[in-house]
This record gives structure tokens, sequence and C-alpha cells, in this order.
């Protein structure tokens, strides 16, 4: 009978530890889950501002930009068209705010898919969010400090004057 007892205790046990583990995973999905509703309030919230502005008469239209249209809207201004990350779109911006959250260690493109509310367990988002940085790259908004670690450029890299990664 003693066995029979201790045997249950294991299973008991070991059935606590199941849970235990199972009950960590829900709370770490359900934090990725507030942060993915989070970032889609605020891009909901941006949108609808977004179609309030365009629905006023055209009367009210203040000050049209000082900037002259450099063509087709891009989603990634090159860095001499823009004059803040308040011109790119919500997802650069947060791809942005990921890189300036790393500092110097350097942003990569799963913690960049994280960043965008992402699965980061999925191959095809963490690859959007490499093409997202290497966009970024190409338009002067980061740099490519070390393969896959990207950063927001120094004051010297900014001008030109250095260019990790062996680019000219």
């Amino acid at each position: 009978m003693r066995a029979v007892l201790e045997t249950r205790l294991k299973a008991a046990a070991v059935r606590v530890h199941d849970l235990e583990v199972e009950l960590e995973r829900v709370r770490a999905d359900l934090v990725d889950a507030e942060e993915v509703l989070k970032l889609r309030t605020i891009g909901l919230e941006q949108y609808l501002e977004a179609l309030a502005e365009e629905e006023q008469p055209a009367e009210t239209v203040v000050d049209p930009s000082p900037r002259k249209p450099v063509g087709p809207r891009r989603a990634v201004p090159h860095r001499a068209n823009a004059a803040g990350a308040e011109d790119l779109s919500v997802d650069y911006q947060a791809v942005m705010a990921a890189a300036a959250e790393a500092g110097n260690d350097g942003l990569g493109a799963r913690r960049a898919a994280v960043g965008l509310g992402w699965d980061s367990a999925s191959a095809s988002r963490v690859e959007g969010a490499r093409a997202r940085l290497k966009r970024l790259v190409e338009q002067g908004c980061l740099v490519e400090t070390n393969p896959g670690r990207f950063t927001l450029p120094t004051e010297r890299q900014a001008d030109g004057a250095v260019r990790p990664g062996g680019g000219s």
C-alpha cells in the first residue's frame, strides 16, 4: 500500500510541475498578446485620425507642407528627405523604436518581429522584419554594424564618414 501511495504522490508532484510550466507559458503568451493589442490599438487610432483629417473640408486646410513632394509616397523616405521618424509608417516607427531601445547591442530580426507584434517563431515573420531592417539601412535610417545587428547611426555614420560592413 505504501508503494501505491508514494507512486500517486510522485504523479501528483509531476502534474503540479507540468501545470506550473504551462501557467508560465500562458502568462508569457498573455504579455505578448497584450503588447499586440496595444500596438494594434495605436495603429487603429492613427488610422482613424488620418481618416478624420481627410474628411475635413478643404477650406480648413492650413498651410501645406513646406517640403516638396519627392515622387510617390515611400514607406521609408530617404534620410535626406525625412524630417524624422514621424515620416515613417507605423511599422517602421516601431522598428526604429525597438532599435533605439536595443542601443549599442544592436537589434536583430527576431527582436524586431516581436517589436512589430509578430510571432517571432514564424520564419516568414522574422524574414519580413529583416527586410524592413534592410530597407531602413538602404535609406540611411539604420546601420548594420555586424551581420544581422542593426543600430541607429552615429553622427559620423550619418554624415557618411564611416560605413560599417565594408560598404562604400
